[in-house]
């Protein structure tokens, strides 16, 4: 048998060599010194060997890397050995996955009809609970999870309900229509709370809550609208605090960071990012040939989902903690993922591309290239270490989330990619489609997981509960449906 007949066997070649190796994060913080692996070393092994380095009391799984090549099996089968010079140390890069596994979706749990016309946005609260729709038919619905039932219709705006957001203590939900008004409803009754907030003299297109570590009373909201500006509201007084005037177009979509800044899109082809106190201009990112959809922080999961980590803590309730406390546990989550307080975002553009930023600095990190059409939706992984974006030319494209480069294509849509979702481990995606399918997509396997048909029209809003538990799916068709393993 000749040796490249051997190698392709894969059998683990044993013949006692060793390499200096160090394991580092990706980061860039070291583990500890260099040590002297056999080149057979397994991955299993090194996640050993990984775990008592950094004297984890729960032992973390990792994915291991050498260069941008991931350690599949043994760190042999990885390493060209006629090419690098083993006097050296190897540096390989490891990389913590969540410890808790998300199960893919699989099956249609319920269809829950109700809404009489298209359902144009759907939103899990943030612990998974409780589940709102948003639909032209001018209502919010509440529907019940453990029932999988209507819950309740909030019935009040006048005209196309174009968005909903969770408060993230999940006591509030907001909508917004396409007449400019704003809604906050109690999720308990589905009864209306406070006045309406108007103010946006055309359609809303995003409302983004303040972050519960800055306030855990959740009183403020900011809101994008067709009319240029980006409005802040006090929802405790009903009205507007301030009006962000600064964009020459509509705004698409706005994120309340968690460092005291606001970031806006919009149709003028510039971001912008605000100083949420006073709504001072702090940068305007340039560089899109065309309108801005979208963006992502890469700090949006922890914001929206506040002092708690829907699957870790999921014991953990509301009632029995001080506010001081949770708001303290809130700001230690959120300076996990942004211990600078410099945030990352990515947008996503009408030009077929998308942008990688840094909030403290003007000139992009990267400009992320490949789509062949408008690229509508783009999210971070929870474990900010992924991008997706969801194209016109029907694939997701996966990016790596610290340099922008890009990683995988996702195909298999046969029409337009509108919008996508991260399961909470970070390992899944799923993806909702004018094809009327939703496709669950595996990044370990860079490959379709599950094929999800059953809506009769066009997907236009997707879901993923904070919790892992669910996927929810809406669309054209007016039926809310339910996607559970």
């Amino acid at each position: 048998m000749s040796k490249r007949q051997k190698l392709e066997n894969d059998d683990p070649i044993d013949d006692g060599r060793t390499v200096q190796a160090r394991l580092v994060s990706d980061a860039g913080e070291e583990a500890g010194p260099p040590i002297d692996l056999p080149i057979s070393v397994t991955v299993e092994q090194l996640g050993l060997i990984c775990n008592a380095l950094l004297k984890n009391e729960e032992p973390t799984p990792y994915l291991f890397f050498v260069g941008d090549e991931e350690i599949k099996k043994t760190l042999h089968s990885t390493l060209d050995l006629n090419s690098i010079d083993t006097e050296n140390v190897i540096k390989i890069i490891y990389q913590p996955q969540a410890v808790f596994k998300v199960r893919p979706v699989t099956r249609c749990t319920s269809s829950m009809p109700g809404h009489a016309e298209a359902v144009i946005s759907i939103s899990f609260s943030p612990d998974g609970e409780h589940l709102a729709s948003g639909s032209g038919d001018t209502t919010v619905r509440l529907w019940d999870l453990s029932t999988e039932t209507p819950q309740h219709t909030c019935a009040v705006h006048k005209q196309w309900v174009m968005c909903v957001a969770w408060s993230p203590d999940g006591k509030k939900l907001a909508s917004a229509c396409k007449a400019g008004n704003i809604i906050l409803w109690d999720p308990t009754d589905g009864k209306q709370m406070g006045r309406t907030l108007t103010g946006h003299k055309k359609w809303i297109n995003c409302l983004s809550w303040e972050p519960y570590h800055q306030n855990p009373d959740c009183r403020r909201l900011a809101s994008a609208g067709t009319d240029g500006d980006c409005r802040i509201w006090d929802t405790v007084l009903g009205q507007c605090v301030l009006n962000i005037a600064g964009h020459s177009s509509a705004v698409t979509a706005v994120r309340w960071g968690g460092s005291g800044l606001i970031y806006t899109s919009s149709k003028d082809r510039t971001v912008k990012m605000w100083r949420a106190d006073d709504g001072v201009l702090c940068r305007t990112f340039s560089g899109h040939a065309h309108w801005v959809n979208n963006i992502a922080l890469n700090t949006d999961y922890v914001l929206r989902t506040g002092p708690f980590h829907p699957v870790t803590d999921r014991r953990k309730k509301y009632v029995d903690i001080d506010k001081n406390e949770l708001k303290e546990m809130a700001l230690q989550r959120y300076k996990k993922v942004c211990p600078d307080g410099v945030e990352s975002l990515v947008s996503c553009s009408d030009d077929f591309t998308l942008y990688l930023w840094c909030s403290n600095q003007n000139k992009c990190i990267e400009r992320m290239t490949g789509h062949q059409n408008v690229v509508n939706d783009v999210k971070y992984s929870p474990d900010v270490k992924l991008i997706a974006s969801a194209s016109f030319d029907k694939s997701i494209r996966l990016w790596r989330a610290q340099d922008g480069k890009f990683i995988t294509t996702f195909r298999g849509h046969v029409q337009a990619a509108y919008t996508l979702a991260w399961s909470a481990d970070s390992r899944l995606l799923v993806s909702g489609s004018k094809d009327s399918t939703l496709k669950v997509w595996s990044v370990q396997t860079k490959k379709l997981a599950q094929e999800l048909p059953g809506h009769a029209d066009e997907v236009f809003a997707v879901d993923w509960a904070p919790d892992g538990t669910r996927v929810a799916s809406g669309g054209k068709d007016k039926v809310v449906k339910l996607w559970a393993y």
